[in-house]
This record gives C-alpha cells, structure tokens and sequence, in this order.
C-alpha cells in the first residue's frame, strides 16, 4: 500500500532541493514580500511601515548615503515592489542560477549574485548624475550577473520563450541586455544601470573564475572569523594538513563522510594536475553530490 506525500512535504522536499545559495535568497525575498504584504501599511509616525523599509534597507544612490549606510549595497536585493517583480527575479535565478551554482559551488556562486548586485549598485552611483537618482529595490542586478556567468558557462543551451523557438541562451541574454541599453533614460522608473552594472559585473566575475581565480577565497575569512568565534572554549585546535595551493577551482567543497573521502581525493589529485576542465562529465556530477553532502 503506498502512502500519499502531504503538499507541505512535496513542498519542503523540493524546495530543499534548490541549491543552497539560491535557496536562501528565495526564502529571504519571499518572507520579507509577505512581512510587508501583510504588516507593511501599518501606521507608524503618519508614514506606513513599508516607507521605512524601502526607506532604510532600499539603495540610495546618492554617494553620502553609500558611505555611511554601507549595508543598502545588500539589503536592497531582498526588497521588491511588486509580486510580479519578485516573481519573475526569483524564477530567472532559479531558471539560469541552479546549474551556474552546481558548476562553480555554492561559496563562489554567492560572491557572483552579491557581486554583481553591489556592482550593480555602484554603476548606478557612478552614472546617477546622467540619469538621475532614486531608491533603488529588487534582485535584478544580481540576478543580471548570474544570467551572463550561465550564457558564458553554457552558451549553447536554448532557453523556451513565449511564441519563440528555442534561442541559445548567449542571444537570449545579450538581447535582454541590449533592451536595457535602449531604454536607458526612458523614464519607466526601472533600474537599468543596476541591470547593466549587474551584467558587467557577472561576466568580469565569472571570467576571473574561468581563468582560475578561486571566487570562494574572498568570503573564506569572514566564515573562518565566524566559527572562530562560535567556537566553543577550551576545545583543542585540530591540526589540518596544508591545503594544495593548485586546488582553488575545488575549495568550495562542503564537509563529506568518510566513506566518499578516497573517491573525492581521487578527484582533487585529477584537479591538480589537470585543472577542473580535465574531469569527466561522471566525475564533475560525482564532485557536485559530495559537495551537497552534510
């Protein structure tokens, strides 16, 4: 007798299958949509709730307010106008993101999305001047970014659009970026410098990465300065063996068993030698499972 799935455990299980990254900002945008949603037109001094969010949390182009408000650079991704708005961001990132994350790792990749939106941001700082300044919200210039690592990493790949054939993803992305180009200055209160900064910030990113810089060493001591501090006293130091320094294009690996340690060390000695491009298609998809291991 087989027993029928609840909708919430459907739900949970496929959600928990989205890579780690995406993942949370997903759940992020979505909780904070809904807390304004539901909370936001509360009254507070004469002004709804939801002014001072966008009021303090959405970027603020003016460079006084980038200085000495630093944290807008990030929070204002999470924020959306609309439904719309952050249904269509967060389907782009889920669409293009999962198999750019599955590449490149779940560390490498936040550096990509959080990248490419403060460059987003900053491209707007710079250019403001020409086409004016507002408060800024919405994940587009993040989500630009991670649009163009996928159209560099997988340019054949055709992506289905409404009433159009199949399009390889490069002309798919290239022609929304064009788009942005031409309507710049248009008025229609949408963010394009964002878009645009988001996109060149992407590539430059995801080229680094390609030539082999390790994009995951740039967010490595904040999380080593955060589990030392979360680290109990008095429990003794492990002694770790040196890392291989030829091995950047894997330290984005999570922790794994011990029972998958041999075949994964098989793998990193290949890497070593080779470089990430010279594993089989069997032993990147072998790579991507460990790294999901908890």
């Amino acid at each position: 007798m087989y027993q029928q799935e609840s909708f919430s455990s459907a739900f949970w299980r496929g959600f928990n299958r989205i890579p780690v990254v995406i993942r949370v900002v997903i759940g992020i945008s979505v909780v904070l949509f809904l807390f304004q949603a539901l909370f936001g037109r509360i009254q507070i001094g004469g002004l709804s709730l939801n002014y001072y969010i966008v009021e303090y949390l959405g970027f603020d182009p003016s460079f006084k307010t980038a200085i000495t408000q630093p944290w807008r650079f990030v929070t204002y991704i999470f924020l959306h106008g609309s439904g719309f708005h952050l249904l269509f961001n967060m389907l782009w990132l889920w669409w293009m993101g999962r198999l750019v994350e599955e590449q490149i790792g779940p560390r490498s990749f936040a550096v990509l999305f959080f990248g490419s939106g403060i460059g987003g941001a900053i491209f707007h700082i710079a250019l403001s001047f020409l086409y004016g300044t507002s408060h800024v919200i919405g994940a587009s210039g993040a989500v630009f970014g991670v649009m163009v690592a996928f159209a560099y990493l997988f340019p054949r790949i055709p992506i289905m659009l409404i009433f159009l054939p199949p399009i390889e993803a490069r002309y798919v992305v290239a022609g929304l970026i064009a788009f942005d180009v031409l309507l710049l200055g248009s008025g229609d209160n949408i963010a394009r410098l964002v878009h645009l900064g988001g996109a060149f910030t992407g590539y430059q990113l995801i080229k680094a990465y390609a030539r082999g810089k390790d994009l995951s060493g740039i967010i490595r001591p904040f999380e080593n300065m955060w589990r030392s501090r979360s680290k109990p006293a008095g429990k003794a130091e492990v002694r770790r063996k040196p890392r291989n320094r030829k091995m950047h294009s894997v330290t984005d690996v999570e922790v794994i068993d011990e029972i998958s340690r041999d075949e994964l060390d098989l793998i990193l000695e290949k890497i070593s030698k080779h470089g990430y491009d010279g594993l089989t298609k069997e032993e990147k998809r072998k790579l991507f499972e460990l790294s999901k291991k908890d």
